[in-house]
């Protein structure tokens, strides 16, 4: 997830990792703004990563701090905006497993 800049705000990343087998919620693993935030999505997208921008919530998750989960509150957006990068990046789970 990520904001662009506007004229007065540099940009903001989070990146989040989901583990589909353990059914935990994801967990941030990095955020950062600025310079920061632009590696992180070239990162992403040099491994093949999409990215989705959600400026709320990716402010929402900055909050929380790498190395936790994400909170209950994020659950729905954060569901709908995996589902969207899992698909993009054909990794979506076979419908029988998912639940």
């Amino acid at each position: 997830m990520a904001e662009r800049s506007s004229s007065d705000r540099p940009p903001l990343a989070v990146a989040l990792r989901y583990e589909h087998e353990t059914r935990q919620a994801p967990r941030i693993i990095a955020s950062g703004r600025g310079p920061i935030a632009e590696r992180i999505i070239e990162l992403a997208r040099a491994h093949g990563i999409a990215v989705r921008e959600n400026a709320d919530l990716a402010e929402m998750l900055d909050a929380v701090g790498v190395g936790e989960r994400i909170p209950a509150a994020a659950f729905a957006v954060v569901a709908e905006i995996l589902f969207y990068v899992l698909k993009a990046n054909g990794r979506l789970p076979p419908r029988e497993t998912r639940t």
